[in-house]
Protein backbone atom coordinates (compact mmCIF):
# COMPACT_ATOMS: atom_id res chain seq x y z
CA UNK A 1 0.00 0.00 0.00
CA UNK A 2 1.16 3.55 -0.74
CA UNK A 3 2.00 5.84 2.15
CA UNK A 4 -0.14 8.59 0.62
CA UNK A 5 -3.20 9.58 2.66
CA UNK A 6 -6.41 8.41 1.01
CA UNK A 7 -8.96 11.06 0.07
CA UNK A 8 -12.40 10.07 1.31
CA UNK A 9 -15.20 10.49 -1.21
CA UNK A 10 -17.90 12.63 0.36
CA UNK A 11 -20.90 12.17 -1.95
CA UNK A 12 -21.82 9.61 -4.57
CA UNK A 13 -24.65 9.98 -7.07
CA UNK A 14 -26.19 6.87 -8.63
CA UNK A 15 -28.16 7.38 -11.84
CA UNK A 16 -31.14 5.03 -11.82
CA UNK A 17 -33.21 3.32 -9.14
CA UNK A 18 -33.05 -0.07 -10.84
CA UNK A 19 -31.70 -3.13 -9.07
CA UNK A 20 -28.31 -2.27 -10.60
CA UNK A 21 -28.64 1.23 -9.13
CA UNK A 22 -29.63 0.09 -5.66
CA UNK A 23 -26.82 -2.48 -5.64
CA UNK A 24 -24.40 0.26 -6.74
CA UNK A 25 -25.60 2.33 -3.77
CA UNK A 26 -24.98 -0.68 -1.52
CA UNK A 27 -21.47 -0.96 -2.97
CA UNK A 28 -20.44 2.62 -2.25
CA UNK A 29 -22.41 3.51 0.89
CA UNK A 30 -19.69 2.48 3.36
CA UNK A 31 -17.05 4.50 1.51
CA UNK A 32 -18.81 7.86 1.27
CA UNK A 33 -20.65 10.24 3.58
CA UNK A 34 -23.84 10.18 1.51
CA UNK A 35 -25.31 8.38 -1.50
CA UNK A 36 -28.09 9.90 -3.59
CA UNK A 37 -30.03 7.77 -6.08
CA UNK A 38 -31.60 9.82 -8.87
CA UNK A 39 -34.61 8.10 -10.46
CA UNK A 40 -36.77 9.42 -13.31
CA UNK A 41 -39.96 7.75 -12.04
CA UNK A 42 -41.65 7.02 -8.74
CA UNK A 43 -40.44 3.95 -6.88
CA UNK A 44 -43.08 1.47 -5.65
CA UNK A 45 -43.39 0.86 -1.92
CA UNK A 46 -43.97 -2.87 -2.29
CA UNK A 47 -43.26 -5.73 -4.73
CA UNK A 48 -44.99 -3.95 -7.60
CA UNK A 49 -44.02 -3.10 -11.18
CA UNK A 50 -41.66 -0.15 -11.60
CA UNK A 51 -41.96 2.13 -14.61
CA UNK A 52 -39.13 1.83 -17.09
CA UNK A 53 -38.50 -1.90 -16.53
CA UNK A 54 -40.40 -3.70 -19.31
CA UNK A 55 -38.24 -6.81 -18.86
CA UNK A 56 -39.67 -7.27 -15.34
CA UNK A 57 -42.73 -8.92 -16.92
CA UNK A 58 -40.58 -11.87 -17.98
CA UNK A 59 -38.91 -14.74 -16.14
CA UNK A 60 -35.84 -13.74 -14.14
CA UNK A 61 -33.23 -16.06 -12.67
CA UNK A 62 -30.89 -14.96 -9.90
CA UNK A 63 -27.93 -17.25 -10.54
CA UNK A 64 -25.56 -18.42 -7.79
CA UNK A 65 -22.89 -15.89 -8.73
CA UNK A 66 -25.36 -13.01 -8.55
CA UNK A 67 -27.09 -14.28 -5.40
CA UNK A 68 -23.79 -14.60 -3.55
CA UNK A 69 -22.72 -11.12 -4.70
CA UNK A 70 -25.97 -9.64 -3.36
CA UNK A 71 -25.52 -11.50 -0.07
CA UNK A 72 -21.95 -10.19 0.20
CA UNK A 73 -23.13 -6.63 -0.40
CA UNK A 74 -26.26 -6.93 1.75
CA UNK A 75 -25.98 -9.79 4.28
CA UNK A 76 -29.30 -11.42 5.08
CA UNK A 77 -30.99 -10.47 1.80
CA UNK A 78 -31.39 -14.05 0.56
CA UNK A 79 -33.15 -15.01 3.80
CA UNK A 80 -35.48 -12.04 3.35
CA UNK A 81 -36.22 -13.13 -0.20
CA UNK A 82 -36.99 -16.66 0.95
CA UNK A 83 -39.21 -15.34 3.76
CA UNK A 84 -41.13 -13.31 1.16
CA UNK A 85 -41.82 -16.45 -0.89
CA UNK A 86 -38.81 -16.83 -3.19
CA UNK A 87 -37.65 -20.39 -3.86
CA UNK A 88 -34.05 -21.52 -3.55
CA UNK A 89 -33.69 -24.10 -6.32
CA UNK A 90 -30.70 -26.48 -6.39
CA UNK A 91 -29.17 -27.04 -9.81
CA UNK A 92 -29.93 -29.37 -11.53
CA UNK A 93 -31.68 -31.27 -8.74
CA UNK A 94 -34.83 -29.19 -9.00
CA UNK A 95 -34.90 -28.60 -12.73
CA UNK A 96 -36.46 -30.28 -15.74
CA UNK A 97 -34.36 -28.93 -18.61
CA UNK A 98 -34.42 -29.99 -22.26
CA UNK A 99 -31.15 -28.74 -23.76
CA UNK A 100 -30.25 -29.05 -27.45
CA UNK A 101 -28.27 -32.14 -26.47
CA UNK A 102 -31.01 -33.82 -24.40
CA UNK A 103 -32.69 -33.87 -20.98
CA UNK A 104 -30.47 -32.97 -18.05
CA UNK A 105 -30.49 -35.41 -15.18
CA UNK A 106 -31.66 -34.20 -11.78
CA UNK A 107 -28.51 -35.04 -9.87
CA UNK A 108 -29.02 -35.56 -6.14
CA UNK A 109 -25.88 -33.60 -5.40
CA UNK A 110 -26.26 -29.89 -6.08
CA UNK A 111 -23.25 -27.64 -6.49
CA UNK A 112 -25.19 -24.48 -7.41
CA UNK A 113 -28.60 -22.91 -6.93
CA UNK A 114 -30.76 -20.09 -8.18
CA UNK A 115 -33.28 -17.88 -6.43
CA UNK A 116 -36.66 -18.06 -8.15
CA UNK A 117 -38.96 -15.09 -7.65
CA UNK A 118 -40.68 -12.39 -9.64
CA UNK A 119 -38.45 -9.49 -10.64
CA UNK A 120 -40.79 -7.18 -8.70
CA UNK A 121 -40.18 -9.08 -5.47
CA UNK A 122 -36.41 -9.24 -5.94
CA UNK A 123 -36.25 -5.52 -6.71
CA UNK A 124 -38.41 -4.69 -3.67
CA UNK A 125 -36.41 -6.76 -1.18
CA UNK A 126 -33.07 -5.37 -2.39
CA UNK A 127 -34.37 -1.79 -2.57
CA UNK A 128 -35.88 -1.93 0.93
CA UNK A 129 -32.65 -3.37 2.31
CA UNK A 130 -30.52 -0.60 0.75
CA UNK A 131 -32.83 2.26 1.72
CA UNK A 132 -32.71 1.21 5.37
CA UNK A 133 -29.30 2.85 5.48
CA UNK A 134 -29.68 6.49 6.61
CA UNK A 135 -26.82 7.49 4.34
CA UNK A 136 -28.77 6.51 1.19
CA UNK A 137 -31.51 8.79 -0.16
CA UNK A 138 -33.57 8.87 -3.35
CA UNK A 139 -34.73 11.71 -5.60
CA UNK A 140 -37.66 10.54 -7.69
CA UNK A 141 -39.27 12.21 -10.74
CA UNK A 142 -35.83 13.62 -11.50
CA UNK A 143 -33.79 13.09 -14.64
CA UNK A 144 -30.06 13.37 -15.08
CA UNK A 145 -29.53 15.35 -18.29
CA UNK A 146 -25.77 15.82 -18.25
CA UNK A 147 -22.45 15.45 -16.49
CA UNK A 148 -20.60 18.26 -14.73
CA UNK A 149 -16.84 18.59 -15.06
CA UNK A 150 -14.49 18.09 -17.96
CA UNK A 151 -12.68 15.35 -19.85
CA UNK A 152 -10.35 14.79 -16.87
CA UNK A 153 -12.86 14.57 -14.01
CA UNK A 154 -16.63 14.37 -13.52
CA UNK A 155 -17.73 16.56 -10.62
CA UNK A 156 -21.48 15.94 -10.54
CA UNK A 157 -24.63 15.81 -12.63
CA UNK A 158 -27.15 18.19 -14.14
CA UNK A 159 -30.72 17.48 -12.96
CA UNK A 160 -34.09 18.26 -14.50
CA UNK A 161 -37.43 18.20 -12.69
CA UNK A 162 -40.83 19.74 -13.35
CA UNK A 163 -39.56 22.83 -11.51
CA UNK A 164 -36.51 23.32 -13.73
CA UNK A 165 -32.81 22.39 -13.85
CA UNK A 166 -30.14 22.37 -11.16
CA UNK A 167 -26.65 21.03 -10.48
CA UNK A 168 -25.74 18.33 -7.97
CA UNK A 169 -22.06 17.99 -7.12
CA UNK A 170 -20.52 14.60 -6.44
CA UNK A 171 -17.11 13.01 -6.02
CA UNK A 172 -18.35 9.82 -7.68
CA UNK A 173 -21.09 9.31 -10.29
CA UNK A 174 -22.28 5.77 -11.06
CA UNK A 175 -24.38 5.33 -14.19
CA UNK A 176 -26.85 2.48 -13.65
CA UNK A 177 -29.53 3.91 -15.94
CA UNK A 178 -29.88 0.71 -17.96
CA UNK A 179 -30.44 0.55 -21.71
CA UNK A 180 -31.52 4.22 -21.71
CA UNK A 181 -28.10 5.40 -20.50
CA UNK A 182 -26.88 8.59 -22.18
CA UNK A 183 -23.28 8.41 -21.00
CA UNK A 184 -21.94 7.88 -24.57
CA UNK A 185 -23.48 11.21 -25.63
CA UNK A 186 -22.38 12.97 -22.44
CA UNK A 187 -18.79 11.84 -22.96
CA UNK A 188 -18.86 13.21 -26.50
CA UNK A 189 -20.00 16.56 -25.09
CA UNK A 190 -16.90 16.48 -22.87
CA UNK A 191 -14.76 15.86 -25.94
CA UNK A 192 -14.22 12.14 -25.33
CA UNK A 193 -14.68 9.95 -28.42
CA UNK A 194 -13.70 6.47 -29.54
CA UNK A 195 -16.08 4.52 -27.29
CA UNK A 196 -16.56 1.10 -28.90
CA UNK A 197 -20.00 -0.51 -28.92
CA UNK A 198 -21.02 -4.03 -29.97
CA UNK A 199 -24.62 -4.95 -30.76
CA UNK A 200 -25.65 -8.51 -31.56
CA UNK A 201 -29.36 -8.94 -32.23
CA UNK A 202 -31.02 -12.35 -32.45
CA UNK A 203 -34.45 -10.87 -33.17
CA UNK A 204 -35.88 -12.78 -30.20
CA UNK A 205 -39.38 -11.81 -29.02
CA UNK A 206 -40.49 -12.53 -25.44
CA UNK A 207 -44.09 -13.28 -24.43
CA UNK A 208 -44.93 -13.89 -20.78
CA UNK A 209 -47.86 -14.35 -18.44
CA UNK A 210 -48.46 -15.55 -14.91
CA UNK A 211 -50.56 -18.57 -13.95
CA UNK A 212 -51.92 -19.89 -10.71
CA UNK A 213 -49.95 -23.08 -10.16
CA UNK A 214 -52.10 -26.22 -10.10
CA UNK A 215 -49.56 -27.82 -7.72
CA UNK A 216 -47.76 -26.58 -4.60
CA UNK A 217 -44.76 -24.57 -5.78
CA UNK A 218 -42.56 -25.34 -2.78
CA UNK A 219 -40.09 -27.91 -4.11
CA UNK A 220 -41.62 -27.90 -7.61
CA UNK A 221 -38.99 -27.84 -10.38
CA UNK A 222 -38.23 -25.19 -12.91
CA UNK A 223 -39.10 -26.51 -16.40
CA UNK A 224 -37.48 -25.25 -19.61
CA UNK A 225 -37.10 -26.20 -23.26
CA UNK A 226 -34.13 -24.58 -24.97
CA UNK A 227 -33.81 -23.72 -28.65
CA UNK A 228 -31.41 -25.66 -30.84
CA UNK A 229 -29.57 -23.38 -33.32
CA UNK A 230 -28.71 -26.43 -35.45
CA UNK A 231 -32.36 -27.06 -36.33
CA UNK A 232 -34.03 -25.31 -39.28
CA UNK A 233 -36.67 -22.69 -38.58
CA UNK A 234 -37.04 -20.14 -35.77
CA UNK A 235 -35.28 -20.82 -32.48
CA UNK A 236 -38.26 -21.12 -30.14
CA UNK A 237 -37.84 -21.78 -26.42
CA UNK A 238 -39.58 -21.24 -23.10
CA UNK A 239 -39.65 -21.87 -19.40
CA UNK A 240 -41.84 -22.12 -16.31
CA UNK A 241 -40.45 -20.68 -13.07
CA UNK A 242 -42.25 -21.27 -9.76
CA UNK A 243 -42.46 -17.92 -7.95
CA UNK A 244 -43.95 -16.53 -4.76
CA UNK A 245 -47.67 -16.82 -4.11
CA UNK A 246 -48.02 -20.35 -5.56
CA UNK A 247 -47.71 -18.98 -9.07
CA UNK A 248 -45.94 -19.98 -12.27
CA UNK A 249 -44.15 -17.33 -14.28
CA UNK A 250 -44.17 -18.54 -17.89
CA UNK A 251 -42.08 -17.02 -20.68
CA UNK A 252 -42.05 -18.11 -24.32
CA UNK A 253 -39.44 -16.89 -26.81
CA UNK A 254 -39.35 -16.96 -30.58
CA UNK A 255 -37.21 -15.54 -33.37
CA UNK A 256 -38.37 -13.85 -36.60
CA UNK A 257 -40.48 -16.17 -38.68
CA UNK A 258 -42.09 -17.80 -35.67
CA UNK A 259 -42.33 -15.44 -32.72
CA UNK A 260 -45.16 -15.33 -30.14
CA UNK A 261 -47.84 -12.63 -30.05
CA UNK A 262 -49.93 -10.79 -27.43
CA UNK A 263 -52.97 -12.94 -28.20
CA UNK A 264 -53.79 -14.96 -25.03
CA UNK A 265 -55.51 -17.61 -27.16
CA UNK A 266 -52.25 -18.17 -29.08
CA UNK A 267 -50.03 -18.55 -26.00
CA UNK A 268 -50.53 -22.27 -25.36
CA UNK A 269 -50.51 -23.18 -29.09
CA UNK A 270 -47.18 -21.38 -29.44
CA UNK A 271 -45.83 -23.42 -26.52
CA UNK A 272 -46.62 -26.50 -28.60
CA UNK A 273 -44.24 -25.34 -31.33
CA UNK A 274 -41.25 -25.89 -29.02
CA UNK A 275 -39.03 -28.94 -29.42
CA UNK A 276 -41.06 -30.73 -26.73
CA UNK A 277 -44.70 -30.12 -25.63
CA UNK A 278 -44.03 -30.30 -21.87
CA UNK A 279 -44.60 -26.58 -21.29
CA UNK A 280 -47.89 -26.60 -23.20
CA UNK A 281 -49.03 -29.72 -21.33
CA UNK A 282 -48.32 -28.02 -17.99
CA UNK A 283 -49.94 -24.65 -18.64
CA UNK A 284 -53.00 -26.44 -20.06
CA UNK A 285 -53.57 -27.52 -16.46
CA UNK A 286 -53.02 -24.07 -14.91
CA UNK A 287 -55.23 -21.00 -14.57
CA UNK A 288 -53.95 -17.80 -16.27
CA UNK A 289 -53.91 -14.79 -13.94
CA UNK A 290 -52.68 -12.14 -16.39
CA UNK A 291 -52.72 -11.29 -20.03
CA UNK A 292 -49.67 -11.68 -22.27
CA UNK A 293 -46.85 -9.12 -22.14
CA UNK A 294 -44.66 -8.88 -25.24
CA UNK A 295 -41.12 -7.47 -25.45
CA UNK A 296 -38.91 -7.07 -28.51
CA UNK A 297 -35.93 -5.30 -26.86
CA UNK A 298 -33.67 -8.31 -26.44
CA UNK A 299 -30.45 -7.35 -28.23
CA UNK A 300 -27.05 -7.99 -26.69
CA UNK A 301 -25.40 -4.57 -26.44
CA UNK A 302 -22.08 -3.67 -24.85
CA UNK A 303 -19.99 -0.53 -24.38
CA UNK A 304 -16.25 -0.89 -23.70
CA UNK A 305 -15.66 1.94 -21.25
CA UNK A 306 -12.75 0.04 -19.73
CA UNK A 307 -10.85 0.47 -23.02
CA UNK A 308 -11.20 4.25 -23.22
CA UNK A 309 -7.74 5.78 -22.70
CA UNK A 310 -9.18 9.03 -21.30
CA UNK A 311 -12.26 7.99 -19.30
CA UNK A 312 -12.80 10.87 -16.84
CA UNK A 313 -12.07 10.21 -13.18
CA UNK A 314 -15.12 10.09 -10.92
CA UNK A 315 -17.39 8.16 -13.32
CA UNK A 316 -18.20 4.42 -13.35
CA UNK A 317 -20.76 2.61 -15.54
CA UNK A 318 -22.34 -0.72 -14.62
CA UNK A 319 -25.42 -2.89 -15.13
CA UNK A 320 -27.34 -2.67 -18.42
CA UNK A 321 -25.78 0.76 -19.04
CA UNK A 322 -22.51 -1.12 -19.52
CA UNK A 323 -23.80 -4.34 -21.08
CA UNK A 324 -27.31 -5.63 -21.72
CA UNK A 325 -27.88 -9.26 -22.63
CA UNK A 326 -30.46 -11.38 -24.39
CA UNK A 327 -32.68 -12.14 -21.37
CA UNK A 328 -33.14 -15.79 -22.31
CA UNK A 329 -29.81 -16.58 -20.60
CA UNK A 330 -30.78 -15.04 -17.24
CA UNK A 331 -27.50 -13.22 -16.56
CA UNK A 332 -28.45 -9.53 -16.44
CA UNK A 333 -29.13 -9.15 -12.71
CA UNK A 334 -26.30 -11.48 -11.73
CA UNK A 335 -23.76 -9.61 -13.87
CA UNK A 336 -24.93 -6.30 -12.39
CA UNK A 337 -24.60 -7.68 -8.85
CA UNK A 338 -21.10 -8.95 -9.48
CA UNK A 339 -20.20 -5.62 -11.06
CA UNK A 340 -21.42 -3.75 -7.97
CA UNK A 341 -19.38 -6.08 -5.76
CA UNK A 342 -16.30 -5.38 -7.89
CA UNK A 343 -16.89 -1.63 -7.47
CA UNK A 344 -17.09 -1.99 -3.69
CA UNK A 345 -13.87 -3.98 -3.60
CA UNK A 346 -12.06 -1.37 -5.69
CA UNK A 347 -13.26 1.44 -3.42
CA UNK A 348 -11.74 -0.46 -0.51
CA UNK A 349 -8.55 -1.44 -2.31
CA UNK A 350 -6.72 1.71 -3.24
CA UNK A 351 -6.50 5.50 -3.62
CA UNK A 352 -9.52 7.34 -5.00
CA UNK A 353 -7.35 9.10 -7.61
CA UNK A 354 -7.21 5.98 -9.81
CA UNK A 355 -10.66 4.61 -8.99
CA UNK A 356 -12.38 4.93 -12.36
CA UNK A 357 -9.80 3.00 -14.37
CA UNK A 358 -9.47 0.23 -11.77
CA UNK A 359 -13.18 -0.02 -11.08
CA UNK A 360 -14.27 0.01 -14.73
CA UNK A 361 -11.88 -2.80 -15.54
CA UNK A 362 -13.03 -4.81 -12.51
CA UNK A 363 -16.72 -4.27 -13.35
CA UNK A 364 -16.04 -5.49 -16.91
CA UNK A 365 -14.76 -8.92 -15.79
CA UNK A 366 -18.14 -10.48 -14.89
CA UNK A 367 -19.54 -8.81 -18.01
CA UNK A 368 -16.91 -10.62 -20.10
CA UNK A 369 -18.23 -13.99 -18.94
CA UNK A 370 -21.93 -13.18 -19.41
CA UNK A 371 -21.24 -11.59 -22.81
CA UNK A 372 -19.31 -14.62 -24.03
CA UNK A 373 -22.13 -16.95 -22.95
CA UNK A 374 -24.93 -14.92 -24.55
CA UNK A 375 -23.28 -13.96 -27.82
CA UNK A 376 -21.47 -17.28 -28.16
CA UNK A 377 -24.89 -18.91 -28.50
CA UNK A 378 -26.82 -16.19 -30.34
CA UNK A 379 -24.39 -15.83 -33.24
CA UNK A 380 -25.26 -19.36 -34.38
CA UNK A 381 -28.94 -18.55 -35.07
CA UNK A 382 -29.57 -17.66 -38.73
CA UNK A 383 -31.68 -14.63 -37.76
CA UNK A 384 -28.88 -12.95 -35.78
CA UNK A 385 -27.41 -9.67 -36.99
CA UNK A 386 -24.30 -7.80 -35.85
CA UNK A 387 -21.87 -10.67 -36.12
CA UNK A 388 -21.51 -14.00 -37.89
CA UNK A 389 -19.62 -16.98 -36.48
CA UNK A 390 -16.00 -17.41 -37.52
CA UNK A 391 -14.42 -20.85 -38.04
CA UNK A 392 -13.04 -20.55 -34.50
CA UNK A 393 -16.55 -19.77 -33.17
CA UNK A 394 -17.95 -22.84 -34.94
CA UNK A 395 -15.21 -25.06 -33.55
CA UNK A 396 -15.81 -23.76 -30.02
CA UNK A 397 -19.55 -24.24 -30.41
CA UNK A 398 -19.06 -27.85 -31.48
CA UNK A 399 -16.85 -28.44 -28.46
CA UNK A 400 -19.33 -26.90 -26.02
CA UNK A 401 -22.13 -28.92 -27.63
CA UNK A 402 -20.03 -32.05 -27.15
CA UNK A 403 -19.44 -31.16 -23.50
CA UNK A 404 -23.14 -30.40 -23.05
CA UNK A 405 -24.04 -33.80 -24.53
CA UNK A 406 -21.63 -35.34 -22.04
CA UNK A 407 -23.29 -33.34 -19.23
CA UNK A 408 -26.67 -35.02 -19.73
CA UNK A 409 -25.04 -38.23 -18.50
CA UNK A 410 -22.10 -37.04 -16.38
CA UNK A 411 -22.31 -35.21 -13.05
CA UNK A 412 -18.74 -33.90 -13.39
CA UNK A 413 -19.41 -32.45 -16.86
CA UNK A 414 -22.72 -30.97 -15.71
CA UNK A 415 -20.92 -29.30 -12.79
CA UNK A 416 -18.27 -27.86 -15.11
CA UNK A 417 -21.00 -26.29 -17.25
CA UNK A 418 -23.03 -24.94 -14.33
CA UNK A 419 -19.85 -23.45 -12.85
CA UNK A 420 -19.78 -21.22 -15.93
CA UNK A 421 -23.53 -20.71 -16.41
CA UNK A 422 -23.89 -19.43 -12.83
CA UNK A 423 -20.95 -16.99 -13.30
CA UNK A 424 -18.86 -18.84 -10.74
CA UNK A 425 -16.10 -19.64 -13.24
CA UNK A 426 -15.00 -17.97 -16.51
CA UNK A 427 -15.81 -19.71 -19.81
CA UNK A 428 -12.10 -20.48 -20.20
CA UNK A 429 -12.47 -23.05 -17.40
CA UNK A 430 -14.19 -25.32 -19.95
CA UNK A 431 -10.81 -25.71 -21.65
CA UNK A 432 -9.18 -27.23 -18.58
CA UNK A 433 -7.77 -30.75 -19.06
CA UNK A 434 -10.49 -32.36 -16.95
CA UNK A 435 -13.28 -30.85 -19.05
CA UNK A 436 -11.51 -31.75 -22.28
CA UNK A 437 -11.14 -35.39 -21.21
CA UNK A 438 -14.80 -35.59 -20.17
CA UNK A 439 -15.93 -34.20 -23.51
CA UNK A 440 -13.72 -36.74 -25.29
CA UNK A 441 -15.07 -39.68 -23.25
CA UNK A 442 -18.69 -38.59 -23.66
CA UNK A 443 -21.73 -39.29 -21.44
CA UNK A 444 -21.41 -42.07 -18.88
CA UNK A 445 -25.13 -42.85 -18.86
CA UNK A 446 -27.75 -43.41 -21.53
CA UNK A 447 -29.75 -40.31 -22.52
CA UNK A 448 -33.18 -39.82 -20.98
CA UNK A 449 -36.13 -40.26 -23.32
CA UNK A 450 -38.45 -37.72 -21.66
CA UNK A 451 -38.91 -35.11 -18.93
CA UNK A 452 -37.34 -36.39 -15.67
CA UNK A 453 -40.26 -35.71 -13.33
CA UNK A 454 -40.17 -37.65 -10.09
CA UNK A 455 -42.77 -40.33 -9.37
CA UNK A 456 -44.48 -37.99 -6.89
CA UNK A 457 -44.57 -35.16 -9.43
CA UNK A 458 -46.03 -37.46 -12.07
CA UNK A 459 -48.79 -38.59 -9.71
CA UNK A 460 -49.70 -34.96 -9.06
CA UNK A 461 -49.78 -34.16 -12.77
CA UNK A 462 -51.80 -37.22 -13.68
CA UNK A 463 -54.52 -36.12 -11.27
CA UNK A 464 -54.88 -32.64 -12.77
CA UNK A 465 -57.68 -31.87 -15.22
CA UNK A 466 -56.89 -30.09 -18.47
CA UNK A 467 -58.30 -26.54 -18.45
CA UNK A 468 -61.20 -25.97 -20.81
CA UNK A 469 -61.15 -22.82 -22.90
Amino acid sequence: MSGRPRRRTTRAVVIGGSIAGTLAAAAVKDHVDAVEIVEAHDLPHGPEPRLGVPQAAHVHLLQTGGAEAIEDLLPGTLDRLAAAGAHRMPMTTNMVIHSPEGWYRRWRRATHYLMAASRDLTDHVVRARVLQDPGVTVRTRTRVVGLLGDRRRVTGVRLRTAAGESDLSADLVVDAAGRTSRTPQWLRHLGITGLREDRIESGLVYASRIYRSPVPTEGWPMVAVHADPRRPGPGNSGGILPIEGDRWHVSLMGAPGGHPTRDPEAFEPFARTLRHPVLADLIARAEPLTGVTLTRTTANRRHYYERLPDMPEGLVVLGDALAAFNPVYGHGVSAAARGALALRDQLAAGPAEDLTRRAQRAVARPVDAAWALATGQDIHFPTTTGRTPTPADRLLHRYVSRLSRTAVGSFAAATALTDVLTLQEPPTSLAKPGALVRALVGPLRRPLDGPPFTAAERRLLEGLPVRTR
